[in-house]
């Protein structure tokens, strides 16, 4: 039988559930310019981003009714990732 390669192959540990908080991310208000950091959560498969963009930050290009489009660099090029709120959560910088 051959090797399945699907959407979500290797991701026992990447996408093990954390708690959150009841429903605070879901009320945040994105701005265009926002950083923030994609964080999957395995409990809601829709609008999942790639596994690949796991804890990587990037800025909000866009903001619609349900999700974000988030600019991230990826090497040498910058990727446009389609992601649910549920998905992302704010970069929250440190004090200086």
């Amino acid at each position: 039988m051959p090797k399945s390669r699907g959407y979500r192959r290797k991701t026992r540990s990447v996408f093990r559930a954390k708690p959150r908080s009841p429903l605070g991310f879901l009320l945040r208000e994105y701005k265009v310019g926002d950083r923030v950091v994609v964080n999957i959560d395995s409990r809601q498969t829709k609008g999942m981003p790639h596994r690949r963009f796991q804890g990587s930050v990037g800025s909000v290009e866009e903001v619609r009714r349900r999700s974000l489009v988030i600019s991230v660099p990826v090497g040498n090029k910058v990727k446009e990732v389609i992601s649910r709120l549920e998905h992302v959560k704010p970069l929250l910088m440190a004090p200086s």
